[in-house]
Formats: structure tokens, sequence, C-alpha cells
């Protein structure tokens, strides 16, 4: 896994309540091949929900919507989801007062509860051709 997938993985598991369900539930069905590499993602995850940094080579654009992140996720008691896992899979590490500049990346993930029009519209057509069939195949 590239630290690219690693972040990736970790910015979903911390704003993400679906994602973090299912990660738990595979562990808990001990179908996680690599827990080391979890654990990693999971204590990285938690550490997304830090204090933001006051580092200037942080993108404003990146603060703004881990931000937003960090508030949508207050809704669904992610840290501390987040903070039971993480002592759950035996993590010790300190976890920093403040998110690491280097974490703090732009991005883009689906938003809570929404289904964008355009992955709602995917959804419909696929719906309809199989609900409704052609009248030359009937």
């Amino acid at each position: 896994m590239t630290p690219r997938e690693k972040l990736q993985w970790a910015y979903e598991l911390a704003f993400q309540p679906a994602r973090l369900n299912a990660v738990w539930n595979e562990w808990e069905q001990q179908r996680i091949l690599d827990p080391s590499a979890l654990r990693a993602v999971v204590e990285w995850a938690l550490m997304l929900h830090q204090r933001l940094p006051e580092a200037p080579a942080v993108s404003g654009r990146a603060l703004r919507r881990l931000a937003r992140y960090q508030a949508a996720s207050r809704l669904y008691r992610l840290p501390s989801m987040l903070r039971r896992f993480r002592q759950r899979l035996g993590a010790t590490q300190a976890i920093p007062e403040e998110v690491p500049a280097w974490m703090v990346r732009d991005i883009a993930l689906p938003v809570l509860g929404r289904a964008s029009r355009q992955a709602l519209g995917s959804i419909v057509r696929s719906q309809q051709s199989v609900v409704c069939p052609q009248s030359a195949d009937i």
C-alpha cells in the first residue's frame, strides 16, 4: 500500500462512519490481512481529528475541507469510535496535539448522507434497465 493510499484510507476511516463500521466488522471477523497496517491507519485517522495545524505550508482550501470533515464527523461521534477501535487494536503510541501538516491534503470524500446527483442518475438508469425491459425484448 502506497503512502497516498494509506492516507486516503485514513481519511475514509476518520470521516465516513459506514467505512469505519465496515472495517471494524472485518477486523472482528478476522478478515483483515495486515492488522499492523490497520493499526497505523486507525492512528492516522485519529490524528485527523486533532486540532488543525498552524503551519503556513498548508493550503487554506485543504484546511477548510478538513475543518468541514471534522465538524460533520462530530455528529456521528467518530473520534470516540476511533479511540475505542484504536484501544481494541492495542495501539499505545501518543497522538500529537494537532494534525501533522503533511496529513492536511485536499482529499475529496462523498458528503455524509447524500449521494451525488450523478451517482443517483446512474443508479436510476441501471434500475430502469433492469426493471423496465424494452418493448422489443418482450
